[in-house]
């Protein structure tokens, strides 16, 4: 007999399902991917190996490391002291410790307010079922100052077989086509987020992308390949492509990090893994976690002989 799945019990405080939580049961693609990156192994390169260096170009744009603030949404609404604003706080963190960050779906007054005396910043929108919103949204990221725009194409689908409806907003089928037009509708850089395959990764590339984010999106697929076992095959198909590869998924920590560019990212968003330091310290805990994961990323550089962000290698792996 079908036995229904147990409802999990989130950790995080707001409205059910505000921040979405793993179920950690089979088809739970966090429980693959989690499993994943704790099978890969490093050896040690000690002779020779010097401090690295994390700064990274990001866009044409230098940062201090290649560790970018997820595109968090809503934090503003899951506190009890309304007083506090989290997305503020990520975005002051971001420009202190002068690292990238992203902004997903807000509404275009929030998102005014969240950017103002913001440092560099992605907005990424949904592929809403209403095309014009999509450019709209878009337009208005390029005119407050984001370095980049993106879209979540993994939100096309919902939970029920049909499109996915968030924030009560239809959303709806994302074609080659619409995603073409959609890269033309700025001059910015634009970014698919939410690429778990070569496929969509080589549509990206052939529509103007200029950059991906390999990700299940916090396990959106049911049983999703882990970003990091298909990035290896999307790094080898977009060679030459100039794209700029992200990565994200369960990386908690500057060592999971240090694998997801060893095996080809150009640089990784970090969201679960500030989100904790974020809703309880502000700005100052994830500055403080920022740094933390710089020093464990720094670390492990240091133990495999990596001098700086551009001398990543993926044969220092070994995978159990």
């Amino acid at each position: 007999m079908h036995e229904e799945k147990k409802e999990v019990s989130s950790p995080w405080p707001g409205p059910k399902g505000m921040i979405p939580v793993t179920s950690g049961q089979a088809d739970d693609a966090n429980l693959h991917n989690r499993a994943y990156l704790d099978s890969i192994l490093v050896e040690m390169r000690i002779i020779d190996a010097v401090k690295p260096n994390l700064t990274t170009e990001i866009f044409g744009r230098k940062y201090s490391s290649p560790l970018t603030l997820a595109a968090l949404s809503h934090l503003n609404k899951v506190l009890p002291d309304k007083s506090r604003k989290p997305m503020q706080e990520k975005v002051a963190a971001a420009k202190k410790m002068n690292v990238l960050n992203w902004i997903g779906m807000e509404s275009d007054e929030d998102y005014r307010k969240m950017v103002k005396d913001a440092g560099d910043t992605v907005r990424i929108v949904k592929p809403f079922a209403d095309h014009e919103r999509i450019v709209k949204e878009l337009q208005l990221a390029e005119k407050l100052g984001a370095v980049a725009v993106g879209m979540d194409i993994d939100h096309v689908p919902g939970e029920n077989s049909d499109y996915d409806v968030v924030d009560g907003i239809p959303l709806g089928p994302l074609t080659f086509t619409d995603l073409r037009r959609y890269v033309k509708a700025t001059k910015l850089p634009f970014v698919a987020k939410g690429v778990l395959s070569v496929r969509d990764a080589t549509k990206a590339r052939d529509a103007g992308a200029s950059a991906i984010v390999v990700s299940h999106h916090h396990g959106r697929i049911p049983f999703g390949v882990p970003p990091l076992k298909i990035l290896p095959e999307i790094k080898k198909a977009l060679k030459g492509s100039k794209m700029t590869i992200f990565v994200d998924g369960s990386l908690m920590s500057g060592y999971d990090a240090y694998k997801a560019l060893a095996l080809g990212a150009d640089a990784v968003l970090i969201g679960r893994g500030i989100l904790p330091e974020l809703l309880k310290d502000g700005q100052a805990g994830t500055e403080a976690k920022i740094e933390k994961l710089n020093e464990e990323l720094s670390q492990m550089m240091l133990y495999t002989g990596i001098p700086d962000t551009k001398s990543f290698d993926s044969s220092v792996l070994h995978f159990e």
